[in-house]
């Protein structure tokens, strides 16, 4: 006869989400949490800075009692911020009470909050955040923002038959249902300050004076100079931006009739100049200026053929700008790479195709959360010594990814204590926990670093 089969032993069940659950002060034993992310908390000073939990409610977010507004954006907040992939991939988290306390509530939400919450959102509500956002963040990682580099990214949709628009993926090489993205980004800290995913084919070419207008909004003045490729808009609109007194380069189709009058060109006409990027590999280059008329723009534009940049055919540029140097257009230009650099490190990292919904509100609080993500990190390798231009992944490898003990301590003090590693006194030097403020959805408390 067989034995018995020993009872199956029972499934751990984490506790519900609930903030009227945490308890910080007691007369009991001190609240003590072990966590393996311990460097999440490096992001606390910077969030209680700009009153996150302010932002989140001036918005308007929906919320409850047990799960106030705050806290459910700073919970989705939390698995950008950790590399975490899905939002169906987060049960082990929801054991770990530390991550909860980030959130001020007693453990992270369930799945299936973080994936039905989107669902509750609407465009103002995304629009609100990322202006509150962007406000408060500018005096600290843009103060003189002048420049900006705009892109469309397509997320694919990866479920089944979907009523979505096709847009051509280039990993795929290939169109497929996708949701369509827009971003902007800062020109020379690579700070992402917009973002938009509730769009369809008919409104993208409008999108670029809808950051014009967003930027205004918040700093109370239009950009000075914007990037972006050929796709982007239609010349209408770049008329509107001239208009507008919104200087912009762009890059303009090659047709074989106009192709044909450049060749014929004499050689001439064509100058030399020398694009000294110490990364780039065509330095020298030949170009040729000209004004020309383009269908639906009022006005002349300064057309700039380049030859030399690693293709068969002469690159054209339009710029309305008549009197900068064409070498110094170019330089600029050639920086707008940074937003495709930017944009490989969202997906790469904060995961921004890894979204399986056909529903655009959905997608757009993702692609929100993401440039609020993005300015955590930027603001993050700002105070680090020797990591100005380090990447997320970095970041979190090295600082994020860190075990500790977090402990309530008294005089109302959150005490962070970092296990030993080699980075320890880069955190050390840095300082963060430096003048931080109360952190409301905390009840007040402040955040300290310790070092083993």
């Amino acid at each position: 006869m067989r034995p018995a089969a020993p009872p199956a032993a029972e499934k751990e069940i984490p506790a519900v989400a609930d903030r009227r659950q945490l308890v910080l002060s007691s007369t009991a034993e001190p609240l003590r949490l072990r966590t393996r992310v311990a460097g999440l908390f490096l992001f606390l000073p910077l969030l209680a800075r700009l009153g996150f939990d302010r932002l989140v409610q001036a918005a308007d977010y929906p919320g409850s009692q047990m799960v106030p507004a705050d806290a459910a954006l700073l919970s989705l907040l939390t698995l950008k911020l950790l590399d975490k992939e899905r939002r169906s991939h987060i049960d082990d988290f929801n054991f770990d009470e530390a991550l909860g306390l980030f959130a001020g509530l007693n453990v992270l939400p369930k799945k299936s909050f973080a994936t039905d919450y989107s669902y509750r959102t609407k465009r103002q509500h995304q629009q609100q955040l990322l202006a509150g956002w962007v406000k408060q963040v500018a005096p600290l990682l843009l103060p003189q923002a002048r420049a900006f580099s705009l892109d469309f990214h397509p997320i694919p949709y990866r479920g089944e038959q979907a009523l979505l628009e096709n847009h051509y993926i280039p990993l795929r090489g290939q169109a497929s249902p996708s949701v369509q993205s827009f971003f902007a980004q800062e020109h020379e800290n690579r700070v992402f300050c917009y973002a938009n995913a509730n769009l369809t084919r008919d409104e993208q070419h409008g999108e670029v004076l809808r950051f014009v207008e967003f930027w205004h909004d918040v700093t109370g003045q239009d950009p000075e100079w914007l990037y972006f490729d050929s796709k982007l808009t239609s010349y209408a609109e770049l008329s509107r931006l001239n208009e507008r007194g919104v200087y912009f380069a762009t890059i303009r189709r090659r047709g074989p009739a106009l192709l044909k009058r450049l060749r014929g060109r004499p050689a001439s006409d064509w100058k030399a100049a020398v694009i000294n990027i110490p990364t780039r590999r065509q330095q020298r280059i030949r170009y040729l200026e000209e004004s020309v008329k383009l269908p639906d723009y009022q006005g002349l534009i300064r057309q700039i053929a380049v030859a030399g940049l690693g293709r068969e055919e002469p690159t054209l540029f339009l710029v309305n700008h008549f009197t900068v140097p064409a070498r110094q257009v170019l330089i600029n230009y050639a920086r707008r790479n940074g937003i495709e650099d930017g944009l490989g490190t969202n997906v790469n990292f904060f995961h921004l195709d890894c979204l399986a919904s056909e529903v655009r509100l959905n997608v757009d609080l993702d692609v929100t959360l993401t440039v609020v993500a993005n300015g955590c990190y930027r603001w993050l390798a700002t105070q680090l010594k020797g990591f100005a231009q380090a990447k997320p992944k970095q970041l979190y490898r090295k600082f994020i990814e860190t075990g500790g003990l977090v402990e309530v301590a008294a005089n109302r003090r959150l005490v962070v204590t970092f296990d030993r590693r080699s980075h320890n006194p880069i955190l050390r030097e840095a300082a963060l926990d430096r003048d931080s403020p109360p952190i409301p959805w905390l009840r007040g408390y402040r955040v300290e670093f310790a070092y083993r």
